[in-house]
């Protein structure tokens, strides 16, 4: 299939933009298609600078790069493809072309109502108890247009390059229908729709023109798109209808709600794609998490690759609810993604991060064991460098963190415990061979036996001491890692603290 992302360059790609793509994309790549880019910029006021290129890189960076059209090449933007131009502004003479036929045909009309016309329009029809009035069949009759003018006022209008719009004329009493895979069989009354705006007064065409022109020349099989274009769907089927064109196949996927219920939205949190990318989630992650935003496999699994994506997505498997951006699922989805790479992979990536503010990770031989450590703790690679931070400077001695209610820790039974920690350590073998994380166990839940204390009297403030971290791996794990002369220099330099 030729599936297409339109998006319009108006500022960052929203996630939920993301979501539309790679839903695109999976079917394009299911069905050994075509995956298409094409660039809705005929809202010039709206479009901002910088936000094509955050559009291609976004798209680039979640791995769903397109195949056709407006595309990145070799950091440059370009377009590819036998159907173009893809971007609308270089296109005003195919929509004026295809406009006019409509216009011949009776399928539209000019209107040349200005402003304070229509604002007074709107301001009749309040009065009369229309709450919501529109220009539509019942309204046409009344204002100026081609239809109320005669042939020469609009000649002469014409002449004098009178600004106008050019309109969709909708038939009265109509019923429209149309199937969407999601939603099934939809029907529209003719008299809810309005006399849609096609071409504007500057000779840019509006959404509703522009998609359905483009999607039949780019042979687009299969719109899908948010449901908040649900209600357009009818205006698009009549100009379909008005071309004697097949329209392609619809779906109307279900809109992103925040965990309040709402439409998700700047104000309720992070909406732009590129700033989860900032933030350090894994391509493949936010792949993962979009992909389930609305659609479920059937099973109750949730980790997917985009290969396995592209294998079991399908479109009858989306919900017709909206889908909720749940971060807390998206921070667990990182997590598992990290927990379920190669301790190779894992210490690849993290060392150069590490490496920044600590450079003798760069020759640190035992960086791999070390890694193990918090490969199973981390949300984020650039967490890494505190939570190695102990490895590779000795910590403040922080007696806030020392002392500890819940382990029944008191600074005034501290020296006590480090004087019998660092007595039995001492006693533990001769070398590093005995210095390991059995031993050490052994050691130590031995020595809280024997002198009475819990264990956590013993654990908490030795780790606190090693690591000067609220949260790092155990008291075993660290003195293992920082060895028998370390671990046993850095609690006698905290007794000279108490």
């Amino acid at each position: 299939m030729r599936t297409r992302f339109a998006p319009s360059p108006t500022g960052l790609l929203h996630v939920g933009g993301l979501r539309t793509a790679l839903f695109n994309y999976l079917i394009a790549k299911k069905t050994g298609g075509t995956f298409i880019l094409r660039i809705e910029d005929t809202d010039q006021e709206r479009e901002e600078d910088g936000a094509l290129e955050n559009i291609l890189s976004t798209l680039n960076w979640a791995g769903i790069s397109p195949d056709e059209g407006v595309v990145l090449k070799d950091g440059k933007i370009t377009e590819l493809g036998d159907y173009g131009p893809y971007t609308q502004s270089n296109r005003l003479d195919i929509y004026k072309k295809y406009v006019k036929e409509l216009v011949d045909n009776g399928h539209a009309y000019l209107a040349f109502d200005t402003k304070e016309e229509l604002d007074q329009m709107r301001e009749q029809e309040q009065k009369a108890g229309n709450p919501s009035p529109k220009y539509d069949y019942s309204i046409r009759m009344r204002m100026c247009n081609s239809l109320t003018l005669s042939s020469d006022e609009v000649s002469e209008r014409l002449k004098k390059n009178t600004p106008h719009v050019i309109r969709l004329k909708t038939p009265e009493g109509r019923k429209i229908q149309a199937q969407d895979i999601i939603r099934g069989k939809v029907e529209f009354q003719s008299h809810t729709i309005d006399d849609a705006v096609l071409l504007k007064s500057d000779g840019f065409p509006t959404y509703h023109l522009a998609n359905v022109v483009d999607d039949h020349l780019m042979e687009i099989d299969l719109v899908i798109r948010g449901e908040e274009w649900l209600p357009s769907l009818p205006k698009h089927i009549l100009l379909y209808e008005a071309f004697g064109w097949k329209a392609p196949e619809f779906a109307h996927v279900p809109l992103l709600m925040n965990q309040g219920g709402g439409k998700l939205s700047k104000r309720q949190g992070d909406v732009s794609a590129s700033i989860y990318s900032d933030k350090g989630y894994l391509p493949g992650v936010m792949i993962n998490f979009l992909a389930l935003l609305g659609w479920n496999p059937g099973t109750t699994e949730e980790i997917f690759t985009m290969s396995e994506l592209i294998e079991k997505f399908s479109l009858d498997r989306i919900q017709k609810a909206g889908a909720v951006f749940d971060t807390e699922k998206l921070d667990w989805l990182q997590g598992q993604w990290i927990r379920r790479m190669t301790v190779i992979e894992f210490a690849d990536l993290i060392r150069p991060i590490v490496a920044e503010k600590y450079p003798d990770a760069n020759n640190d031989d035992n960086f791999l064991s070390r890694a193990c450590l918090i490969q199973e703790r981390i949300t984020f690679f650039n967490e890494a460098p505190e939570m190695f931070s102990y490895i590779y400077e000795r910590p403040s001695i922080d007696k806030k963190l020392i002392a500890n209610k819940k382990q029944k820790v008191t600074l005034d039974i501290v020296p006590k415990i480090l004087s019998v920690i660092i007595e039995d350590l001492n006693c533990l073998g001769g070398g590093e061979l005995d210095w390991n994380l059995e031993n050490l166990k052994t050691t130590l839940f031995a020595l809280a036996e024997s002198k009475g204390y819990k264990n956590g009297q013993i654990l908490w403030p030795m780790r606190a001491i090693l690591t000067g971290l609220p949260y790092s791996p155990g008291a075993f794990e660290v003195a293992e890692i920082l060895g028998r002369e370390e671990t046993l220099d850095r609690l006698k330099e905290a007794q000279k603290a108490f």
